[in-house]
This record gives structure tokens, C-alpha cells and sequence, in this order.
């Protein structure tokens, strides 16, 4: 230890520290690497405007994109234990969440809403990848049910918007255990012969992608989203083989039938509707 470390990199640190999003005028594009103004991609729903990259999008933001300003009602789930586990890596889980929360404002990675959809009404349960990477746990496999349910009471539509890395480690087995208990409670949708509708957003990996995520009655994707279970490199490294540039992306599920339809966000809520339109007659 001396002088540089105990007194400079401390300072420097602080001085290059990254700032939060609100507090920054231009950000740079995570795709075409454009400057873009802060606010001016704010207003334009979090997209590109040079490459139409579709960056992520706050909860809010994206229930105000989606459902009539006056019909929305938040759902609330119960909280449970936190750490069960008693999980540590390198930091404690119970730890990780604390950031997380304070983080997000919110309790998990997951948040059910109820409204109309242009008049239409649904269930909408959104995934905050902000929130350890949307990851699911045992608190998000509750929220899938509470949100089913409330579909069921409500005798509508769901729609669920995953953006997630997958199943939460720090929960082992009990977060692995949520991918049958989603599968059972969407089960339970389509034996009321409700309509259940999937808009993947970027990223949906992971358990999220080998449950519930694709078990809809219609698959909606955002453009440039990636969609798949293991990652890109560890399917090459097990075929051995180059993959194409595009592999993984919504396009190329699009052009091999993985999915119905590739929809741009400004075009979500009319599209969506269509589609409501369509299981109503």
C-alpha cells in the first residue's frame, strides 16, 4: 500500500464512477454504438433511432406503452423468505437482493398488472432483467400463478413479457423447481381455454425459455431479441461448428417457425389487440 492507492485511486475512482441513467445526457447504443440524447431515446420508447436496436424498457414505461392509462391495477403477491439457502458466493444472497431492491424499487424481477388493452381486458406480467438479470426464483414462480389465477378470476387473457438469464442460481433446486410449477399453472390457463400470449424481449434464456416462455398460444418477439436456452459459444463448442451471425436472434426463430411474429414496439399495442380481437370471436 502507498500514497497512489490509499489516496489517488480512491479519488479517481470516484470521479469516473458510472453515473445512473437519469443522471446521464447521451448514452451510447448497445448495437451501432450511435450517441444517442438521453431523452430523445426515452421518447422514442428506448429504440434506436439509426439502427432501431430495442434497448430495455422500464416496467412502467412498458405497462403505460401497453395498457389504457386508467384501467391499470397492480397486483400484488405475497413476499416470502429470502434466503432459504443461506446462500453465499462472493457476496450473500440476502445481500444481492437488498442491492437489487434498492436498485429497481421493486420486491422481485416480476410484475403482474391487470387492464384493457384498447378496451380489451389482460393480464400483464412483465420481467425486469435489471433485477438480477430477470432471473426466476421461487417469488417469480409465485407471480406466474397469482398471475394465471387472476386471469382465471378475471376470465381474460395473459400476457407475459420475459426478459430473464434464465433460472436463479442462488436459489438451486428451489429455483429450478418453478419451471414445472409454471408449466402446471399456464396448464391450468389453457384448460379455461383463455388466451395466453408471449412477447419475448431481449434476453429469454435459460429455464424462463424451456418452461413457460414458450407455451403460448401466440409467440411475439421484439426485433433483435435473443431467444434460446445455453448460450451462442457453448453450442459451438458442443457441435463444433460455426454458427450463423444471426443464430439465436427473433428473426432467425421467425424464419424456422419458432415464433408467429417479429413486432416492433411502437406497433406492440395495435398488434396485440388484433390478436385479442381474434380469440374474442
Amino acid at each position: 500500500m502507498n500514497w497512489i492507492t490509499d489516496k489517488v485511486l480512491p479519488k479517481f475512482k470516484a470521479l469516473v464512477k458510472k453515473e445512473n441513467s437519469e443522471e446521464v445526457l447521451w448514452i451510447k447504443c448497445k448495437s451501432c454504438e450511435q450517441m444517442i440524447f438521453h431523452k430523445e431515446h426515452d421518447g422514442n420508447l428506448n429504440v434506436c433511432k439509426s439502427c432501431g436496436y430495442h434497448d430495455f424498457m422500464k416496467i412502467e414505461n412498458r405497462t403505460k406503452l401497453l395498457l389504457d392509462e386508467e384501467t391499470i391495477e397492480n397486483i400484488q403477491v405475497n413476499k416470502i423468505e429470502d434466503d432459504p439457502l443461506d446462500f453465499k458466493d462472493l457476496k450473500k444472497y440476502s445481500d444481492r437482493l437488498k442491492i437489487a431492491r434498492n436498485k429497481t424499487n421493486s420486491y422481485d424481477a416480476i410484475s403482474i398488472k391487470y387492464g384493457l388493452i384498447n378496451n380489451k381486458p389482460c393480464v400483464l406480467l412483465l420481467f425486469d432483467f435489471s433485477f438480477m438479470g430477470g432471473s426466476m426464483g421461487r417469488s417469480v414462480g409465485d407471480a406466474i400463478i397469482k398471475a394465471v389465477d387472476t386471469a382465471i378470476e378475471k376470465n381474460c387473457a395473459l400476457l407475459i413479457i420475459p426478459s430473464s438469464g434464465g433460472a436463479r442460481m442462488q436459489e438451486g433446486i428451489l429455483s429450478l423447481m418453478q419451471m414445472p410449477r409454471s408449466v402446471v399453472a399456464i396448464q391450468k390457463l389453457k384448460d379455461k381455454c383463455l388466451p395466453y400470449i408471449v412477447l419475448l424481449s431481449n434476453p429469454t434464456t435459460g429455464g424462463v425459455t424451456a418452461s413457460f416462455a414458450m407455451l403460448g398460444d401466440i409467440h411475439l418477439a421484439e426485433p433483435g431479441a435473443v431467444i434460446g436456452f445455453a448460450g451462442r459459444r457453448v453450442i459451438e463448442e458442443t457441435v463444433k461448428e460455426k454458427l450463423p451471425d444471426n443464430f439465436q436472434k427473433s428473426e432467425y426463430l421467425l424464419e424456422h417457425g419458432m415464433i408467429d411474429r417479429v413486432i416492433e414496439r411502437k406497433n406492440q399495442k395495435n398488434e396485440i389487440t388484433q390478436i385479442l380481437d381474434f380469440f374474442q370471436k
